[in-house]
């Protein structure tokens, strides 16, 4: 049931009787976007109604249990349901050795989180990434702090547009 383009579900108020419903928004889990790289990880947040990818500052690669944890702070922190991980590809579409790192993280995060983690090609996300934060007067000096979350947002977008209205 659609109202005012949100989605929305019946619920009943604890007052209510079983003939009397009031309408409530259905709660969204937001979605986290990870770029990762062998010095930093991306990162970039989905907000509320599950539109529009948020980056937020990155996170260094290394020591894994140190970005276990902070993962899942952040998790449970935004109430992330999905993560979006981006997957490198070469350009002609065969695998390499980053691929096989990426997909070895994916699994340590389905294990430390206990989500679903959605892999996604992210061949030139971060060119597009650098054309951005160039296009919004982000000097190139300043765009290593910047990148790698910029390309994380990307590629949460492209999961979220893709998703459509999907729950």
């Amino acid at each position: 049931m659609q109202s005012h383009g949100h989605p929305v579900k019946r619920c009943l108020s604890r007052k209510a009787t079983i003939s009397r419903f009031r309408y409530c928004p259905m709660r969204q889990t937001r979605a986290l976007g990870l770029d990762y790289g062998r010095a930093r990880i991306g990162l970039a947040v989905s907000d509320e109604l599950g539109l529009l990818a948020h980056p937020r500052p990155a996170l260094p690669a290394e020591p894994r249990a140190r970005v276990l944890r902070a993962l899942r702070a952040l998790v449970k922190e935004e109430e992330i349901g999905v993560v979006v991980l981006g997957l490198p590809r070469n350009m002609d579409g065969t695998s390499g050795r980053s691929e096989l790192r990426v997909k070895e993280f994916a699994r340590e995060l389905e294990q430390a989180l206990g989500l679903k983690v959605v892999l996604i090609d992210e061949r030139l996300s971060t060119v597009q990434a650098s054309l951005l934060l160039r296009e919004g007067g982000t000097r190139a000096k300043e765009q290593k702090e910047k990148i790698d979350s910029a390309a994380a947002a990307i590629l949460l977008q492209t999961y979220l547009d893709g998703r459509g209205a999907q729950p």
